[in-house]
């Protein structure tokens, strides 16, 4: 349990959480939980392919017409399902776009360097295909330190970022690359138990809904380990200050109760930053509590598509 959370304090101050369904289950109970969330009401037209820079095929989906775009980017090891309870409350508004980073859901796996800059050109890529005006970058967990690194491709399209259950805090020295390789190997020891153990152990707070805890624990565990791990490693090893001065444009987070947030020090940073707080809640408030979430979303994605 040391070892998960000692994991967990890093991820949510660098930005990660976890998710996925790809590779065969390995051993486990006789009747695994379903993928998460369950199919939602949403049904998109179609999925869209566009090509990375590294040539790896990203598959996206919109959903509704808007004067803004909306680009959901999901966190570490997870895919665009984890949006599904937003997109009934979004598309009405917004051209709202999920999209699989490479390595998870329907994107190709086919790279051999899964940093946060290539996860960043992913993003970009896909914005470039979907014609329209401004963009709002909605990044979850490892997702917002996407978005932050993803902002300067971007230029002058993008009005804002929503940070979901990822910015802490900044100005924090990255690991060294041995504290990393520390960190990570229990995961390359033994990967479906050791995220089992993160997701139960640290993830959520005493209160949260087991049912939901074991369907993440179950579906994070199926992320193939070389993806997972070496996304992890290149998460564990950003540098965030030089991200953050890229930055020009309002940076909103909506965070959980889960572990603190130092506003104050953000600010000094990010002077337009605004948070909000989702009590009793653990790193999935789209999914623990969405009525709340989506409340609070469209507020930000309301100030931040405004003119200015």
């Amino acid at each position: 349990m040391r070892t998960a959370r000692t994991i967990l304090w890093m991820l949510l101050l660098v930005g990660l959480a976890a998710c996925t369904r790809q590779a065969p289950p390995p051993p486990a109970p006789a009747a695994p939980p379903p993928s998460v969330p369950a199919a939602g009401a949403v049904q998109p037209d179609g999925p869209r392919l566009v090509m990375s820079p590294d040539n790896v095929h990203i598959e996206y989906r919109v959903f509704g017409q808007g004067d803004t775009t909306v680009i959901l980017i999901h966190g570490w090891a997870c895919d665009a399902n984890y949006w599904n309870m937003q997109l009934d409350a979004l598309k009405g508004h917004y051209t709202v776009v999920a999209m699989n980073l490479a390595g998870h859901g329907g994107s190709g796996a086919n790279r051999s360097d899964w940093s946060i800059a290539n996860y960043a050109a992913d993003v970009a890529a896909v914005a470039r295909d979907v014609p329209g005006g401004h963009v709002v970058l909605v990044g979850h967990s490892m997702g917002a330190t996407v978005a932050l690194a993803a902002a300067p491709l971007l230029g002058a399209r993008l009005s804002g970022i929503v940070a979901v259950d990822a910015l802490r805090s900044v100005g924090l020295p990255p690991l060294p690359a041995r504290e990393i390789d520390k960190r990570l190997a229990p995961f390359r020891a033994d990967f479906v138990g050791e995220t089992r153990k993160l997701v139960t152990d640290a993830l959520f707070p005493r209160n949260a809904d087991r049912a939901l805890v074991q369907k993440i624990a179950y579906d994070m565990s199926l992320e193939p380990p070389a993806v997972a791990i070496a996304s992890l490693q290149s998460l564990l090893a950003v540098d965030l200050t030089p991200l953050v001065a890229a930055i020009h444009v309002p940076v909103f987070a909506i965070n959980s109760d889960l572990a603190p947030t130092d506003a104050a020090r953000i600010r000094r940073s990010l002077p337009g930053f605004r948070l909000d707080l989702i009590e009793h809640t653990g790193d999935f408030p789209m999914l623990e509590a969405p009525a709340k979430f989506n409340a609070l979303l469209l507020k930000d994605l309301a100030a931040l598509s405004a003119p200015p």
